[in-house]
């Protein structure tokens, strides 16, 4: 069986219809919402920072909240100094949010770092609760676990197991587990699915526009079926267009790529009420899904057609944009830095004048 051609036939009059432009910036009406605005460490890892350096930062910016997705941002784990970081967060009048990377034991991406799935997600739980954060921000993986023997259905099986072990302690410190729809891991459903399966009563979803592309879907398809899961956020946009093997998914600034920002933030606060938008701000990265070759579907066939349909339609809309590459003769790092502090600014200024982002002026 083709499976590469029966599912494109299957989707080639539907995506004939495709389509809007690119929302422009001029003439926007800003309309004020009443929903904190923050960021993820991770847009401005070239830096290095620790917990200190980010809230002073995060300050300066005049955000709201700062997502500490990480446990290497801070230089200990011991509550006194946990405590003494709350306490600065407090008087610069920021909220953290915590998290971590990997709690499933069996994913390429899994550490044992912080010992075993169980004890690593407990370790977060600790944290969460001493920084005053209402969310463990984590996730199951990559694309790379489709390749793994079992797949993604192995990978759903061990991390529902490792969030069962641990409800009895999220609950008591009335922290929510946020899984990440993660580096095109899980397309939207298919998490839904998995926090249904643990409950939700203490399992939510990091809900994650930019890395909702790299599942091939719309990140506003994304949005209908993970918001009312979100229990925090990731938020870029995206590029998608097409190449002769399939099409390329690029991240971009916010207001630069495709998303329709507008409407989605008129459907973000009916379906996500009091959730932070956390932009985590990765531009310049560029991958290709060559979903023309055949071999393509072999790791991709549980890939729903409406939600390709959604992403084909994007992708015939779309236009070309470059990777990010440090300019020749400059320090590569201080080029990084420069480079992501720079998107990041530039997507807060959007996020405030244009969408009416941001509880601060």
């Amino acid at each position: 069986m083709n499976l590469r051609r029966q599912f494109m036939q299957s989707l080639a009059a539907a995506t004939a219809t495709a389509a809007v432009g690119i929302p422009a910036l001029a003439n926007v009406q800003v309309k004020p919402r009443n929903i904190k605005l923050g960021f993820d460490n991770f847009s401005i890892r070239a830096f290095g920072w620790k917990a200190p350096q980010l809230l002073e930062y995060a300050a300066k910016v005049k955000v709201d909240t700062v997502l500490f997705s990480d446990l290497d941002v801070y230089e200990s784990h011991d509550e006194k100094y946990l405590k003494d970081i709350r306490k600065k967060a407090d008087d610069l009048g920021i909220e953290i949010q915590a998290g971590t990377g990997s709690i499933c034991p069996s994913a390429k991406s899994f550490s044992p770092r912080f010992g075993s799935a169980e004890e690593h997600l407990l370790l977060t739980i600790r944290v969460a609760k001493t920084l005053g954060s209402k969310v463990a921000r984590c996730y199951q993986g990559t694309a790379d676990d489709r390749k793994l023997p079992g797949g993604l259905p192995a990978r759903w099986k061990d991390t529902i197991k490792v969030c069962k072990a641990v409800r009895s302690q999220a609950m008591d410190a009335g922290v929510k587990i946020a899984i990440e729809n993660h580096a095109g891991d899980m397309q939207a459903w298919q998490l839904a699915n998995l926090i249904e399966d643990c409950g939700r009563e203490y399992v939510g979803a990091t809900l994650d526009s930019g890395n909702a592309t790299w599942t091939l879907e719309d990140p506003v398809r994304n949005l209908e079926i993970l918001g009312p899961y979100a229990a925090t956020t990731g938020i870029r946009d995206s590029m998608i267009w097409e190449t002769p093997e399939g099409a390329n998914a690029g991240w971009t600034a916010m207001g630069e790529g495709q998303v329709d920002w507008q409407k989605y933030f008129d459907r973000y606060a009916q379906l996500c009420p009091g959730v932070a938008v956390q932009l985590e701000i990765i531009s310049g990265a560029v991958r290709p899904f060559a979903y023309q070759k055949e071999d393509f579907w072999q790791f991709y066939g549980d890939i729903r057609a409406k939600e390709f349909q959604n992403f084909m339609a994007m992708a015939k809309r779309g236009k070309a944009i470059e990777g990010f590459k440090p300019p020749a003769g400059q320090d590569r790092k201080l080029a990084e830095q420069e480079f992501q502090k720079a998107e990041l600014e530039r997507s807060l200024k959007y996020c405030r004048e244009v969408l009416g982002l941001g509880l601060k002026s």
